[in-house]
């Protein structure tokens, strides 16, 4: 039988390098055999046709002869055909459905591999393909390293990547893999690196079915999804443990490492401490169990750290660091510098440490950022506590230091201060709204003082101004995180009480619910009295038409003393906003006074006896009076019955019994 295989393995010869020697002579024939017949399927395929099951050696040759139709070679992922490209095992590996004719360096090469130094016929036998090798002929990368024969499904990890996977949902990119994988298959450790998408598989045909795959779907864009697998370690999270005894050791090389004095503990590139190296005991923070030992010994120890130096550990992941917040509560200081950290997001997991100081420079994540204002903009949302940054000072945080959830007081009503101030206000602000509602705004000139000054808010909106009920008050808003130039933020003051009356007169003419009126004394002095006063309003007529909507204001007033109990404005700031549902729901339930110009028109005889005697009994002044004798038709106990009612309930007003 091999005598007959002989004149093929002088093709094969002819194509071995010169450097290599003798490495032709000291192969097994047979397995040159079957290489040859992958490189000359034609010629030598015919003398092994009909033997199928026959001979020592069938199995081997069975092997090949399916291998061969199925058009791979047994061992390896060469391809499509038996001239299939032999690529570096060491690099990434593209499937690729097409292959390259006539071109020597291409073709199939069993000795094509380079000659690496080995320890004699174990180096030998697994460049020949035997048992215990790499399980067979050529392909990017090898099957079945861990041993065993020739085309049985080995075990062992191999790492799957797909190249910009990132943009691909996890669950349409497994489902498509395993649409066309020939073989089911369960991925592990699934994660995304960069624009890259891992995953690991523990058996060599998922492996070679995976790797057939690459250039097979189609994506939404229309590119092929590359696929390469590469021999690889276990996955981290499968790594031992450290033994118990490299945990004493461990836990001795942290104590030296620790700082009683300033309560901190110097990890930095803990991995080549002489002291665990000499012990031949290899601590890679970036592993989860050798970093979970790591933060069990400082809870078990030193739970009370404020400083932790992980620097110089090419830490990728922070998950396991998470822990930190609840087993290390102290901890103020982090140094993470010169890590793998590829992204502000892992920051994230740390979000609940109070840190004030934070070292993160030489880790990729800082190249992501445009400048460094969106550097330190971004680390902040995480630690609004910062003080500190890769060593330079920041500016104070600006925020609220509340440690628990607190609930905001209920909403109470007007606060005054004293009577006498409360009795003044009323009364400015009663005169004020019935001349704001009237008609006629001009005699608001005697309210504002020669030198007063106005300016309008409202909030900012996406939606278009022109379609919004603010509309008319939007164009005048002095907002002044949206408005930067100086010119507009001077014209949009109004100065000058003439200006200002000017400008009020041409705002919508409105009827505002005094009894929705909210006041709060903000200053008082003897020579000069701010307060604010919020509450609802609606437009009463715009180019003939009602609006509908309902629009709340706050309004701050600064006055100083006129006359014998006036007051006159310096200062007006008007905010304007949509009126919430609530505050739409609860509008102008009570009775309003008619706007108007004269406090007690023309009546009859008999109505001003009847005003007179109201007034008297219900201590309501004149003009509340009236409003509730007209809303009745001037029925004297149905009037009095809906007073009591109303006056019950608190929905007058305290300006109705200013007399």
């Amino acid at each position: 039988m091999f005598q007959r295989s002989y004149p093929n393995l002088a093709v094969v010869t002819h194509v071995v390098n010169d450097d290599l020697r003798d490495f032709v002579v000291r192969r097994e024939v047979r397995r040159t055999d079957f290489m040859v017949h992958g490189e000359h399927d034609d010629r030598t395929a015919p003398q092994f046709r009909n033997r199928k099951g026959r001979g020592p050696h069938k199995g081997r040759y069975d092997r090949s002869r399916r291998d061969r139709q199925r058009g791979n070679h047994s061992g390896g992922f060469g391809g499509p055909g038996p001239r299939s490209r032999l690529d570096d095992t060491d690099g990434d590996v593209t499937m690729s459905d097409g292959s390259q004719d006539s071109s020597s360096q291409n073709r199939f090469n069993p000795y094509g591999r380079p000659f690496r130094k080995g320890d004699g016929r174990f180096d030998r036998d697994r460049r020949q393909g035997k048992g215990g090798g790499r399980g067979g002929g050529g392909g990017p990368f090898r099957v079945g390293d861990r041993g065993g024969g020739g085309g049985k499904n080995q075990s062992g990890w191999y790492k799957v990547t797909i190249p910009h996977g990132r943009k691909y949902d996890k669950k349409w990119l497994l489902t498509a893999l395993q649409n066309i994988c020939s073989v089911t298959y369960t991925p592990v450790q699934y994660h995304v690196d960069h624009n890259r998408v891992h995953f690991y598989v523990d058996d060599s045909s998922v492996a070679s079915a995976l790797h057939k795959c690459s250039h097979k779907i189609t994506d939404t864009d229309g590119y092929k999804v590359e696929v390469h697998v590469n021999k690889s370690g276990p996955p981290s999270f499968l790594l031992s443990d450290l033994k118990p005894e490299h945990l004493e050791h461990l836990k001795q090389c942290m104590a030296k490492r620790f700082d009683g004095s300033q309560q901190a503990l110097d990890l930095n590139n803990i991995r080549t401490d002489p002291d665990l190296v000499s012990q031949n005991i290899e601590v890679i923070l970036n592993r989860k169990t050798n970093m979970e030992a790591v933060i069990k010994i400082i809870e078990e120890n030193i739970p009370e750290l404020t400083s932790l130096n992980l620097s110089n550990n090419r830490i990728h992941k922070l998950d396991e660091l998470a822990e930190l917040v609840t087993k290390v509560p102290n901890l103020k200081t982090l140094n993470l510098s010169q890590n793998e950290l590829k992204s502000d997001r892992e920051l994230d997991k740390l979000k609940g440490l109070k840190l004030v100081e934070l070292w993160l420079t030489r880790n990729p994540l800082c190249d992501v950022f445009k400048d460094q204002a969106s550097y330190i903009s971004a680390v902040r949302q995480r630690f609004p506590r910062l003080l500190r940054l890769d060593g330079h000072d920041l500016p104070p945080p600006i925020g609220f230091d509340v440690e628990t959830p607190t609930t905001i007081p209920p909403c109470k009503g007007s606060c005054f201060g004293s009577d006498e101030i409360k009795a003044v206000i009323l009364r400015f602000l009663q005169q004020y709204y019935s001349i704001y509602d009237s008609g006629d705004r001009q005699p608001l000139l005697d309210a504002y003082h020669d030198g007063a000054s106005l300016s309008i808010t409202t909030p900012y909106s996406t939606q278009n101004p022109s379609r919004s009920s603010l509309g008319e008050y939007y164009k005048d808003s002095r907002n002044l995180k949206r408005v930067k130039d100086s010119t507009i933020r001077f014209r949009l003051l109004k100065h000058t009480r003439l200006n200002v009356v000017a400008f009020l007169n041409e705002l919508p003419k409105t009827q505002h619910d005094i009894a929705s009126f909210t006041i709060d004394v903000n200053t008082y002095t003897n020579t000069l009295l701010s307060f604010t006063v919020s509450g609802v309003f609606k437009e009463v007529v715009v180019d003939g038409k009602s609006r509908e909507s309902t629009m709340a204001f706050s309004r701050v007033f600064i006055t100083v003393p006129a006359g014998n109990s006036g007051l006159c404005i310096v200062n007006d700031q008007l905010f304007i906003r949509m009126a919430t549902t609530e505050e739409i729901r609860r509008a102008f339930v009570a009775p309003a006074p008619t706007p108007s110009s004269s406090p007690v028109p023309t009546l009859t005889a008999q109505q001003q006896e009847m005003l007179t005697a109201f007034s008297q009994k219900s201590g309501m002044n004149l003009e509340w009076s009236q409003k509730c004798l007209q809303d009745n038709e001037w029925d004297f106990s149905r009037a009095a019955h809906i007073f009591t009612q109303l006056k019950a309930e608190g929905k007058i007003p305290d300006v109705a019994f200013i007399k």
